[in-house]
């Protein structure tokens, strides 16, 4: 019988979600390595150059690859052979690892979770609790497999309830348009197969903390349906031209992992979870031997990726910057932003909707007359940093609020990450505003570019609360122009066409010689 320590578990969680907020595994960086040599869609390749360069900038200052750290989610398979010595349950052992990991000075993580969902919303400060499943296995180890899920990704979870007869790969095709590009591909799709539909969604997230092997599986040739499934689904996917960041382009998934189970004669569960460009899970092993720490990799594993914004950019200056100016920028244009930005996300969306509406007026100190809004919620600084790791969030989650502002609060734009529903482009082009997109995955390299913040509203919300940036040339494309034009229209249905023609073709993977 094995006993494993109390302090094992905790101080293992704990060195687990460090390691993976700063180390990105080096299957995904070589995936991601391939599909940027392969890429002719010069505005996915500009992105993925991003992807690639944060990470190794995020390795050697052991920062997070991005803002969003993640929901801690944490698979356990407890052997029956094992004793603990614990005064703690499994679960508080686990969270303690977790408040542990998201508070370390020496590396603060972004404490994103809030309890009271459906009330107060109130954060809990160290992103406790954890999503734990356990299962009861035989043999004297503790296994756990952990991974730091971002909302992004996670919100774009889809499950449908098909029948028998209808076609997986037909749902998926459908489905995966859908999504949007607030998942930041390229990543992974993790799909679950059977079971009910609680199992198939487990599946679905369990899917994913297995490595990108497709390139391997395409060498040796499908050994099975599921294998099957999995090589169509990834040439599919691919040709629908979605594209790095949705811009476009040849390469949109580096993988798709499928788990299934059986399922009732009259049901066809089926789960899709993606994976984002800050995939991040780590696997370890207690065996009554201490606690399991992880390897650091060698800087080596990264390739050498240089990045230059090309002569066409445009630096922009955001304290003299006119409604004259912004008009004249162009869908796909790379702009450079110098000077003062103020940021704003979901809760001080909601909080200036309220004040508006009460006949108060925005908070002392905040004037967002021809200025841009920024939606992140920033990693707290360490050491010398202004800020962070600060790259954008979903700026879909604002569009239920973008005709307010730019009607009500005289701001003369937004950046942020991902597409722009229907209503809000069309608000956009009436108000004569821009919106712009930051790469999301590329966090800590947009952190670079801000020179100083502070917070001047909202403080108790925390990360979500309104700042101030001073930035240095912070690079964004224009996503959505004046008139309306956006890229995350174009971009797709682009590159779709020009596959579908035979003019470009996707990456077909094989083994490295290497």
């Amino acid at each position: 019988m094995t006993t494993i320590r109390q302090s094992d578990l905790i101080d293992s969680v704990a060195d687990a979600l460090q390691f993976i907020s700063c180390y990105h595994p080096k299957d995904f960086i070589d995936a991601v390595h391939r599909a940027y040599e392969h890429e002719r869609s010069p505005a996915a390749r500009d992105a993925m150059a991003q992807i690639l360069i944060n990470s190794r900038l995020c390795a050697e200052g052991r920062r997070p690859i991005c803002q969003d750290t993640g929901i801690v989610t944490v698979f356990v398979e407890v052997g029956m052979g094992v004793r603990w010595d614990s005064e703690l349950s499994l679960e508080d052992m686990i969270n303690e690892g977790v408040r542990r990991a998201y508070t370390d000075e020496h590396n603060t993580l972004r404490a994103s979770i809030l309890d009271d969902p459906a009330g107060a919303r109130r954060n809990t400060r160290d992103n406790t609790p954890a999503v734990i499943h356990t299962r009861l296995v035989p043999g004297d180890t503790v296994h756990v497999e952990i991974a730091a899920k971002g909302g992004g990704s996670e919100n774009k979870s889809k499950l449908a309830m098909l029948n028998p007869s209808d076609s997986i790969v037909d749902w998926v095709l459908k489905t995966v348009p859908t999504m949007g590009a607030g998942w930041c591909p390229p990543g992974m799709l993790g799909i679950g197969i059977g079971g009910t539909s609680e199992k198939a969604m487990l599946l679905a997230k369990h899917a994913l903390m297995q490595p990108v092997d497709i390139q391997e599986l395409a060498a040796r040739g499908a050994k099975s349906r599921t294998e099957e499934l999995r090589l169509e689904l990834f040439e599919k996917v691919n040709q629908l031209g979605i594209g790095a960041q949705g811009l476009g382009g040849l390469t949109t998934v580096l993988d798709i992992k499928i788990l299934d189970y059986p399922t009732h004669a009259a049901s066809l569960p089926v789960a899709m979870i993606p994976n984002c460009a800050a995939t991040r899970h780590a696997h370890f092993t207690l065996n009554g031997d201490g606690p399991a720490l992880q390897t650091p990799p060698t800087l080596e594993d990264w390739p050498q990726i240089t990045w230059d914004v090309g002569p066409s950019a445009e630096r922009v200056d955001l304290n003299t910057v006119t409604a004259e100016q912004a008009r004249s920028w162009k869908p796909g244009q790379t702009l450079l932003l110098n000077g003062t930005m103020l940021t704003g996300r979901d809760a001080a969306h909601k909080r200036i909707q309220t004040l508006l509406e009460s006949g108060e007026g925005l908070p002392e100190g905040v004037d967002l007359r021809g200025k841009f809004i920024y939606y992140v919620g920033p990693v707290d600084p360490v050491r010398d940093e202004a800020v962070g790791p600060a790259g954008p969030t979903t700026s879909t989650r604002m569009d239920k609020f973008t005709d307010m502002m730019l009607g009500q609060t005289g701001i003369l734009g937004m950046i942020g990450k991902a597409e722009r529903g229907p209503a809000t482009i069309e608000s956009i082009k009436q108000h004569g505003a821009v919106y712009l997109m930051a790469v999301g995955g590329a966090a800590y390299l947009v952190s670079k570019a801000i020179t100083s913040a502070r917070v001047i509203a909202f403080e108790e919300l925390g990360m979500e609360a309104i700042h101030e940036f001073e930035v240095k040339d912070m690079p964004v494309t224009v996503a959505v122009d004046a008139q309306g034009d956006a890229v995350h229209q174009s971009g797709p249905q682009q590159w779709s066409a020009k596959i579908a023609a035979g003019e470009e073709r996707i990456m077909t993977f094989h083994p490295r010689a290497d």
